[in-house]
């Protein structure tokens, strides 16, 4: 689609279209004229730099529904609707709807222009700041499955609005992460506050309150809000409420849920009122178990990031130990995860699933029982490893491969049985 233009102007009578864009190109605008409202929307998409010029009264289509078809398609886009003289309850009807501003015929030419010139910077540095947060995002949000991306959009919006924002999800998952990256890459994210409380039932209306006064103008993270007295939650609602009513400077407030919310209110913890004012909106985070399509993605990651930091060159990692890293269960997340990968950047290479276990009928055994049955297991993960290749497994074992094939064949270990099967 072509969307080089700057304008939109939708209006059924054509000598009206030209006179407007002989306006536009007065100050250098492009133009594009839609003298058929219902086929307006084909030269729009998400994330256009322009504005509409929008008049209301269309035989072919009301100007009201074709604003709330834009609106469908991107609520940020700027339109800007002409009336009749005198129409003012069309006018403020249209603004209630999200039209940014409107105009009286006969038409003042250089109010239009101031009108359009405005909207249109408005929008450029909107789309441009969009940008720099989608970017953001995707460096900080790492995974390629369904839920990441759809938690990267969700991101995205909740960052360019001022709504408070319900993160729920298992211990390790990254809740964190998203709450501070929410900060982070909203408008003037970087210079305001980012305050967080960790709420307990000891908690006082004193603390409450500072932790407010803190917070305004930046984020309030909350953690575990469950745990506040009824009292406690009901003043803290009261207290948003209230700066809310003065149009004063108010915290956005990030909730951190370790459950569903819901389930919380059906228990009587958790004050309905306070989570429906909070839920502005929700973000849930599945845990890493449930999106293994981040596994890989994650674990190179924080490998590449290990090695930077240690100085060390990046390693080799085998299909075969992803595919055991794929099917772990991962109680601890991408917390865990983060941890494998630094223990392999120095060389510290952990099973998973793998860990032997020695019951007390073992551990009594002979000490050439075990020392034997250490060595099997050393060479059987080394094997395993490296995919069966034997000249790696004895470099990585730091013997002659000779050796290695004497000590394989003593334990009865068969190269074959490790090689990656694709």
């Amino acid at each position: 689609m072509n969307n080089s233009f700057s304008v939109l102007l939708v209006d059924d009578d054509q000598d009206v279209l030209e006179a407007y864009a002989h306006l536009m190109s007065i100050i250098s605008l492009t133009t594009k004229m839609a003298n058929d409202p219902t086929r307006a929307l084909l030269w729009l998409q998400p994330d256009w730099i322009g504005v509409v010029l929008l008049d209301m009264y269309m035989p072919q289509m009301n100007g009201m529904d074709l604003l709330k078809q834009i609106k469908e398609l991107d609520d940020n886009i700027p339109v800007i609707v002409i009336t009749g003289h005198g129409d003012i309850p069309m006018a403020v009807e249209a603004v209630k709807l999200g039209a940014v501003d409107f105009l009286e015929k006969p038409i003042d030419p250089p109010e239009l222009l101031r009108l359009v010139k405005k909207h249109l910077e408005l929008r450029r540095h909107y789309i441009e700041h969009k940008t720099s947060v989608v970017r953001s995002i995707k460096h900080e949000l790492i995974g390629k499955s369904a839920h990441m991306e759809q938690i990267r959009q969700h991101v995205a919006q909740y960052a360019m609005l001022n709504s408070h924002v319900v993160i729920s999800g298992e211990s390790g998952v990254g809740r964190h992460t998203i709450a501070y990256l929410i900060h982070h890459v909203s408008q003037g994210g970087k210079n305001s506050p980012f305050i967080e409380l960790r709420a307990t039932p000891d908690c006082t209306l004193e603390e409450i309150d500072q932790k407010i006064a803190q917070a305004r103008g930046g984020v309030l993270l909350i953690e575990a809000i469950e745990q506040l007295p009824e009292t406690m939650q009901r003043h803290l609602a009261q207290q948003l409420l209230h700066l809310e009513r003065l149009n004063q400077s108010k915290p956005r407030v990030v909730t951190i849920f370790n459950c569903q919310p819901e389930a919380l209110i059906q228990a009587n913890q958790l004050q309905p009122e306070l989570y429906y004012l909070l839920n502005q909106g929700v973000i849930d985070v599945p845990p890493l178990q449930q999106r293994p399509d981040d596994i890989a993605v994650l674990f190179h990651y924080f490998l590449k990031q290990s090695c930077k930091k240690l100085g060390k060159s990046l390693p080799q990692v085998e299909k075969s130990y992803l595919a055991l890293l794929r099917a772990h269960d991962w109680p601890g997340n991408v917390r865990e995860l983060r941890n494998i990968a630094e223990l392999y950047a120095i060389g510290i290479v952990k099973l998973i699933n793998k860990e032997r276990l020695y019951n007390q009928a073992e551990i009594q055994s002979p000490l050439d029982e075990l020392v034997d049955d250490y060595e099997k297991q050393v060479i059987e993960d080394a094997l395993f490893l490296h995919a069966g290749r034997v000249a790696d497994a004895a470099s990585y074992l730091q013997i002659p491969r000779k050796k290695l094939y004497l000590r394989m064949k003593k334990h009865g270990i068969e190269k074959d049985s490790y090689k990656t099967r694709t």
